[in-house]
């Protein structure tokens, strides 16, 4: 039977997560197609959260469901979403098309279509031309525009990101700021992007969830969040 149609793209359920005394506890739903930052201080639970939606941990109460499906138990292969890290997850010995093929099939079984499907990616994220290259021979953004590739070949509707920009000066930044929005636009595909940066949430966000040890303090539009200066730890954050 397919799963029934609904707006919610992400829904975490009284999920809880213990680490020795400590508890983390999320509760949230995200629309589909936004934007949504997740963010707050050092150890409030972001990277945690990332990790329970994508099944790299498993909660040890509650429920996760991914576009109406129950996916609480599903490995992270099973589930309708692609990942970007911090430090890309590339492979430094195989070369930019390799490692962008390995989205499409890990067994690199790649057709013609598939092929062109590769190609297509690398034009997309602008690196036309790269694909015999390796990784360590490419500038910082370049191998986070080719973890990018990989994901979009992937065409998951759900696109979670940990620190995506954490390792990138200024200027790089904004053109992976810039990439990431049009490739949004492009695809509608619902976004979770874990950061600690304010600007981050200016220019990216549709929304935003705030967490403060281990749990979800907001979750409102952005507009919202940046008017707050009535909690400390989010004025914070803001620099307010």
């Amino acid at each position: 039977m397919p799963p029934l149609e609904t707006e919610t793209a992400i829904r975490l359920g009284g999920v809880s997560v213990r680490f020795g005394k400590t508890e983390l506890r999320f509760d949230c739903a995200i629309k589909k197609g936004e934007i949504v930052a997740v963010t707050g201080a050092s150890g409030s639970g972001k990277s945690t959260l990332l990790n329970i939606v994508a099944g790299f941990e498993m909660p040890d109460a509650g429920t996760v469901e991914i576009l109406g499906e129950n996916v609480t138990r599903r490995d992270p292969a099973e589930r309708p979403v692609s990942v970007i890290f911090q430090e890309h997850n590339l492979f430094s010995h195989l070369d930019v098309a390799t490692n962008i093929g390995l989205g499409i099939d890990p067994a690199l079984r790649l057709g013609v279509k598939d092929r062109g499907k590769l190609a297509a990616a690398l034009m997309r994220v602008g690196l036309d031309g790269f694909g015999k290259r390796l990784p360590p021979t490419l500038s910082g953004g370049e191998r986070q525009r080719v973890a990018l590739a990989r994901a979009l070949v992937r065409r998951k509707p759900v696109l979670l990101l940990d620190e995506p920009f954490a390792a990138l000066d200024p200027g790089l930044r904004s053109g992976m700021t810039s990439l990431l929005i049009d490739l949004h636009r492009q695809e509608g595909n619902t976004m979770l992007i874990v950061t600690h940066h304010p600007d981050d949430v200016r220019a990216l966000a549709d929304s935003v969830i705030f967490l403060d040890e281990g749990r979800v303090l907001l979750h409102e539009s952005k507009a919202q969040f940046l008017d707050h200066t009535d909690i400390p730890a989010v004025a914070r954050f803001l620099g307010k």
